[in-house]
């Protein structure tokens, strides 16, 4: 697409544009590959949590995932540690149920998880939370 732009699609034939940002020889105006496989980390995670959320019927006002994650100093640069947060939102949250989705979301169903985990050190934790967040992320 020129300079170091990218367009990527998927079996949704749905698209999206990848770039580099202008210190690397892009435009800035995509997304950054190794972001995108934190994205992909939250969304597969995020996915099967709000799915089991439903299957428990359990109400949570909202939640996020927030992800942290250090890239090796070495070339080629790969994640080596990554730090996933679980911010749960609501009053009467069940915290014992949460977990539980949590977990098996991270350690059975979510497979970028198992993935990321063959070549970073992944550690997970859950935070409950009775304030709204002012922004969803």
């Amino acid at each position: 697409m020129g300079d170091m732009a990218f367009e990527s699609n998927n079996p949704s034939g749905l698209t999206f544009r990848i770039d580099a940002s202008p210190d690397e020889g892009g435009q800035g105006e995509g997304l950054r590959p190794k972001a995108l496989m934190l994205s992909s980390l939250a969304g597969c995670s995020g996915l099967d949590v709000a799915l089991i959320l439903r299957k428990m019927k359990l109400e949570v006002g909202a939640f996020h995932i927030d992800i942290k994650a250090r890239l090796s100093e070495s070339a080629p640069q790969t994640y080596e540690h990554v730090q996933m947060e679980f911010h749960f939102f609501g009053h009467n949250l069940n915290e014992v149920k949460l977990k539980r989705a949590v977990t098996l979301s991270v350690d059975r169903y979510c497979g970028v998880m198992q993935m990321f985990r063959k070549f970073a050190q992944v550690d997970v934790s859950t935070h409950f939370h009775k304030e709204q967040p002012d922004t969803q992320s």
